[in-house]
């Protein structure tokens, strides 16, 4: 089976908390603050490999994670970092955010890598918090949440030679027969559901790779049969191989099929209708010489006077097919197609500092990551880290949407479980408490 679009849910890890923690060693009076830092989150990464072609393996396994950090610890000891994540997708991957559809990456080398998500960093411990007026802190600082987003992967192959047709042309025999490529083959349509590669040795020992890009039908730009999923392939080669069945099955004028292909191409991309071509007449051994130099003929009058006859199944013709491939493909450059990739801010975004209030019959709650996490943080038995945390929260805006929200003083505020009181008077400032509170 061939996937080459999938989605998938990441989330980097989170950053540890901070500490609170207090240096108490014999004959160490006073030994001050002793808490250490929480360790950062692990990133996400994705990386370009050869040693994929498909994306099915996310079809089995979509949501990744990467570790946390870990909370510090007392003796100023910083928390462990999370490992970093890393995801390995096909070389040809493109990369793009799926609320908004942007391209954020385009993997295209071996071990190219792109971070998707980074870490959250760690909360600060008390330590950190030590200064010439607070000897004593008693607060810490949570750490970074975690980046989560989701993303969808789309694998462009990369194949110098796309061999295109109507379906049942022939395509998935010539390849069979030019490399070591084994696809399914059978005298019906649409045969081929999904790509095949196969690699072509030149003689100073490169490889070529080909692919046999499955059929296309009228109205294949617009998304019938394979649609998109056929053109989207195309993009990539340098050259393309058409080829047009002459054995009369699929059509009497064996210009049909040819324009008809070359029309869907053009509405897809005039870029893809200007891509080099090899026309190329299959099933030879189909028709007698008379019936051969008819189809010349119209061909010719239609202005393709350059033109390969091959049969698959003799191998006649072939092998010039191949080298006047070969020749054609070392006159053009290899270019890279250009994705238009943006600047994938969301990948460092660690801002959840927006919250919303809640109202209940008799009291309010307060919701949001960053106020939860900060009255997670805090030792509610402690005046100074308590008096702290209503002070960031009044600089967040919180008090002032309460009183926007109707609280009115005495009422209960829960944030994160913890149940609080509303009174008018705004918080202490740290420089407003007693010695050995701050």
């Amino acid at each position: 089976m061939f996937l080459d679009k999938v989605k998938i849910h990441i989330k980097s890890g989170a950053g540890g908390n901070g500490k609170v923690a207090w240096r108490r060693e014999k004959f160490v009076p006073y030994g001050g603050p002793a808490g250490g830092d929480g360790g950062n989150g692990g990133n996400v990464y994705l990386e370009a490999t050869n040693n994929l072609n498909t994306l099915l393996d996310f079809k089995y396994k979509s949501i990744f994670k990467a570790e946390d950090g870990e909370n510090g610890r007392s003796k100023n000891q910083y928390g462990k970092s999370g490992k970093d994540l890393v995801i390995q997708v096909p070389c040809g991957t493109v990369v793009r955010d799926a609320e908004t559809g942007k391209a954020i990456a385009d993997l295209v080398n071996p071990g190219q890598r792109a971070i998707v998500a980074s870490g959250g960093r760690g909360g600060r411990g008390n330590t950190r918090f030590l200064s010439s007026v607070r000897k004593a802190p008693q607060f810490c600082e949570p750490g970074e949440p975690c980046v989560e987003r989701e993303l969808e992967l789309e694998l462009k192959l990369i194949a110098d030679v796309g061999i295109i047709g109507l379906p049942n042309a022939g395509k998935s025999t010539l390849i069979s027969v030019i490399s070591s490529a084994k696809p399914k083959i059978a005298d019906y349509p649409f045969t081929t559901l999904a790509p095949n590669l196969g690699v072509v040795k030149k003689p100073d020992g490169d490889a070529v790779v080909v692919a046999d890009i499955p059929g296309l039908i009228e109205g294949a730009s617009e998304g019938s049969g394979l649609g998109h999923e056929f053109l989207r392939h195309v993009e990539r080669t340098r050259l393309l191989l058409h080829l047009v069945d002459i054995s009369g099955e699929t059509d009497a004028d064996p210009l049909v099929p040819y324009r008809l292909i070359q029309e869907e191409l053009k509405r897809y991309s005039q870029k893809l209708a200007e891509k080099p071509q090899l026309l190329v007449l299959s099933k030879l051994d189909t028709v007698d010489e008379s019936q051969l130099n008819e189809i010349r003929q119209i061909f010719a009058a239609a202005g393709q006077k350059s033109v390969y006859e091959i049969s698959s199944v003799t191998r006649k013709g072939v092998d010039t097919l191949v080298q006047a491939m070969l020749d054609r493909l070392d006159t053009l450059p290899k270019e890279e197609m250009v994705i238009d990739v943006v600047p994938d801010d969301k990948a460092f975004d660690h801002d959840d500092s927006a919250y919303k209030i809640i109202r209940h019959k008799k009291s309010f709650s307060v919701v949001g990551g960053r106020v939860e996490r900060l009255v997670a943080v805090t030792d509610m038995r402690n005046k100074a880290a308590v008096h702290r945390l209503l002070n960031i929260l009044k600089s967040m805006g919180v008090y002032k949407a309460l009183k926007e929200a109707g609280v009115k003083e005495g009422q209960t505020v829960s944030i994160a479980g913890i149940e609080f009181e509303h009174f008018s008077d705004d918080p202490p400032e740290d420089s407003e408490l007693e010695d050995g509170e701050a």
